[in-house]
């Protein structure tokens, strides 16, 4: 198939609908006894478990403090396997492109900050030898600063949230925490902030998080479902404190996030050839559809591939939403290097024309594999890892991608890969650590830490989370010491890694 068939692509047949039967119908009026039988039979269908109310849950809480004490959570003491973490690196990389798999080392060689971004499987099975109180929550697996972000809701309005979830998976709500406080530790020895600054940044994201979590443990659930970090809220919350370059800067970067979209991504990644719509080209970081012999791809399997992908990935999108996608054709296709540890995953952006030429839309393709969660938190109970991405962003976010869905195809060697699909960009924005003083930092992680709550509050048992942290500040303590005694390990890692991994010394 060309590039001319993979423009003709359309709708494909409609589907069965499938309707699924009662719990049950028409229950007539019975004892009281048999009624309390009844609410806890479908309860228990339900939640799988007895359920516990509020005082219950914080009970229970309260309880794990002797199971497992808030002061234990300050240690991290090395496993006589240790020695091993540069394999799980390895490992991680066996099934990728092997051809880009340099871009990677070379990225994460850039500072032990780069290295701490790419090196979520390493901190995995570390987080598995620390104490937990076995609440599980829907994690994002990868909870550092540079994964959270400004994006789009779907009323257009700029929020801000976590914005990658390539390695959510249910797992213990403290993994998540410590990997995000560790990251402004590290972050902030990247900037060369002091020991004193950087214990109160890493004390502001810890803090944040236990202050969020005990406020939604107010909440009802509906109230915690909605609650969401309006960016137009922020700065109007902290107007009084923010310095005149701080709100210029803040504002600069919303304005910027509110222009990323399809049509920016299509005027920087685009050019016009002859009238035609085409894809710049710039290998190995970006190779269009009509290169992809160059690395080994015929544009014919490339077609096949890309109808695949995009037939099968409509029938995971609600049914308006179909229609939506149904009226957009694809004029160019390209294989792009995203990330810095997602590189060598396979990743395509789709560039799409709707209406006209000035309607453009941009999707983005990208492989997704097992999360580093799975080893130690157990298998997803989903088959396809794109589903696994997709409805654990749909759980964690307050309002996620229009166009967010998943699919299983065959690539072109025949074997079969999991891929998410989204739009490239959808007013998404970050905040430029690089540039950060200590004030913005502690602001900054304290945003992520009430974030990261509200993440764990929707998808955990939150009363429970909240008694067993109470009002002290003994596990935020906890958390500040662990986030230094990691990130000691990180350095020593990231000397590891740069040893074990000689194209990584290019990236420096």
């Amino acid at each position: 198939m060309d590039i001319d068939g993979i423009r003709n692509l359309r709708k494909l047949p409609g589907e069965k609908s499938i309707e699924l039967p009662l719990l049950a119908a028409e229950v007539p009026l019975a004892s009281g006894a048999l009624l309390d039988r009844l609410r806890s039979s479908v309860n228990a269908e339900l939640h799988g478990q007895e359920h516990q109310d509020r005082e219950e849950s914080r009970t229970a809480g309260k309880a794990l403090r002797k199971k497992v004490p808030r002061r234990s959570h300050a240690e991290w003491v090395v496993s006589e396997d240790r020695s091993a973490a540069m394999e799980l690196i390895r490992g991680q990389e066996r099934g990728r492109v092997q051809e880009l798999l340099p871009i990677r080392h070379q990225r994460m060689a850039e500072s032990p900050f780069s290295f701490f971004r790419g090196a979520a499987v390493t901190m995995a099975a570390d987080l598995a030898t620390t104490p937990t109180t076995d609440i599980r929550v829907q994690a994002c697996g990868d909870a550092h600063l540079a994964n959270f972000g400004i994006f789009a809701s779907p009323e257009r309005r700029l929020v801000f949230d976590i914005n990658d979830f390539d390695e959510t998976l249910p797992a213990p709500w403290e993994w998540d925490i410590k990997r995000l406080a560790t990251s402004v530790e590290v972050c902030g020895r990247h900037l060369g902030l002091s020991a004193e600054e950087r214990l109160h940044a890493v004390r502001d994201a810890a803090s944040g998080y236990h202050e969020a979590i005990n406020a939604f443990a107010k909440m009802g659930n509906l109230e915690v479902w909605y609650a969401h970090m309006d960016v137009e809220g922020i700065i109007q919350e902290h107007e009084d404190y923010l310095g005149k370059a701080e709100r210029t800067e803040f504002r600069r970067v919303t304005k910027r996030a509110a222009s990323k979209n399809s049509s920016r991504a299509v005027a920087k990644l685009t050019e016009v050839v002859d009238g035609q719509l085409r894809i710049v080209s710039d290998p190995p970081l970006l190779v269009p559809f009509r290169e992809l012999d160059t690395i080994g791809v015929s544009q014919e399997d490339a077609g096949r591939f890309i109808g695949a992908i995009l037939g099968r990935y409509r029938m995971t999108l609600p049914r308006e939403r179909r229609e939506l996608v149904d009226q957009y054709v694809t004029d160019d296709v390209a294989r792009k290097v995203v990330g810095v540890g997602s590189v060598g995953m396979r990743n395509w952006i789709l560039v799409m024309e709707g209406a006209d030429k000035d309607d453009p839309l941009v999707l983005q393709v990208k492989e997704a594999t097992d999360s580093v969660l799975e080893p130690y938190a157990g298998r997803s109970t989903f088959r396809e890892h794109g589903r696994r991405v997709v409805e654990g962003q749909r759980a964690i976010q307050t309002a996620g991608d229009i166009l967010l869905g998943w699919v299983r195809a065959p690539t072109f060697d025949g074997s079969m890969h999991d891929f998410y699909v989204r739009q490239l960009w959808d007013a998404k924005g970050s905040v430029d650590l690089e540039k950060m003083d200590s004030h913005e930092l502690s602001r900054f992680s304290r945003l992520c830490g009430w974030t990261l709550a509200h993440a764990h509050a929707k998808t955990g048992n939150r009363f429970e989370i909240a008694g067993y942290l109470g009002k002290g500040d003994g596990f935020d303590e906890a958390i500040c010491e662990f986030a230094q005694s990691y990130a000691d390990q990180n350095e020593i890692d990231y000397q590891a890694f740069l040893a074990s991994f000689p194209d990584a010394k290019d990236g420096r």
